[in-house]
């Protein structure tokens, strides 16, 4: 009688999944029935929040719901993801991932950050890659890369560099940087790029570690002179600039990206969905004009493809901090 009950509640057990499976499916062939919540942890106006706002507009069209932008700010982008990692896992309420919450602040804050940066999400898709780009005041005695180093590697400690803040991706750019060259600057930190890139026009710092939508202004303008940037190729709209892989360094040749994540547990066939969107929208002209304006280009990789690249820059960040002996505290 035991057995019979045991080998029951197996039957039961099994079937209860499938039907649970087959409502999964039911749910996301119906998905989405209402407007999507879409979490930028960072403030209104960043790149972070353009690249967005542009892609997920579009992707509204073609799902036929709104995708509602929701931009909640705070501790380097923590609490925005930690809030879009504790929401329920049923489409209606995503995050944009980018390097620096998946990456640097696991890396930085490993003992007390409120999610994980590896499993309280699954990817759905990188957006768009962004250049990373080193530059310098007008006045360095440097004009070309190799000088660039020579310059530091004579005079270590005596010329500085601006971030966009202690433990943010720029400050580790610089880092890896140091490291890789054998190199010393002194780190400047600042509340966002906008300040330190004036700083940097200014000569109050000498050389920026930057995104380059926020500096590429400057750069045109003759304010700042562009040393190398992370880049598979040469920028058409800096064609004389190298990569950092042409100039020796492939380990640092590493864009900025910004991307769709769900929270874990959201079903495969709504993340399929939102993927395929995304895509969609990041072949429409108008977005890739859109999104060159800043800077960026479109990607639309799978959840596989995301995942791998995350994992990456979430080894590199680690091994960056450690070797830099960098901390928040």
């Amino acid at each position: 009688m035991v057995q019979f009950q045991n080998r029951f509640a197996v039957l039961a057990l099994t079937a209860g999944i499938a039907s649970l499976g087959g409502a999964g499916v039911a749910v996301a062939a119906d998905y989405p029935e209402q407007a999507i919540r879409v979490i930028v942890p960072f403030a209104p106006g960043g790149s972070t929040d353009i690249v967005a706002r542009i892609v997920t507009q579009r992707m509204s069209q073609e799902l036929g719901q709104t995708m509602v932008v929701e931009n909640k700010g705070g501790a380097g982008g923590a609490i925005g993801a930690a809030e879009a990692a504790r929401a329920k896992p049923d489409g209606y309420t995503l995050s944009i991932a980018t390097v620096s919450t998946l990456a640097v602040l696991p890396a930085c804050r490993p003992d007390d950050l409120p999610y994980d940066p590896l499993t309280d999400f699954v990817p759905v898709t990188n957006f768009a890659n962004v250049p990373n780009v080193i530059e310098v005041n007008p006045k360095f005695p440097a004009k070309d890369f190799k000088e660039f180093v020579k310059v530091l590697k004579d005079n270590p400690g005596k010329y500085s560099y601006g971030s966009s803040g202690t433990c943010s991706v720029l400050h580790l750019f610089g880092e890896a940087f140091k490291l890789a060259t054998d190199t010393d600057a002194v780190h400047i930190p600042y509340k966002g790029s906008g300040p330190a890139v004036t700083d940097a026009v200014g000569g109050q710092i000498e050389i920026m570690f930057d995104n380059l939508p926020s500096s590429m202004s400057q750069i045109q303008a003759g304010n700042l002179r562009a040393i190398a940037v992370a880049w598979p190729e040469r920028l058409p709209t800096l064609k004389d600039v190298p990569t950092l892989a042409e100039v020796g360094y492939p380990q640092l040749n590493q864009p900025a990206w910004y991307g769709l994540l769900a929270p874990k547990g959201t079903p495969p066939e709504i993340v399929k969905k939102l993927r395929d969107a995304a895509v969609v929208a990041l072949k429409d002209p108008k977005v890739t004009e859109a999104l060159e304006k800043q800077g960026a280009a479109g990607s639309g990789n799978t959840p596989e493809e995301f995942a791998k690249e995350i994992k990456v820059q979430y080894d590199w960040a680690k091994d960056v901090v450690a070797k830099g002996n960098i901390s928040l505290k």
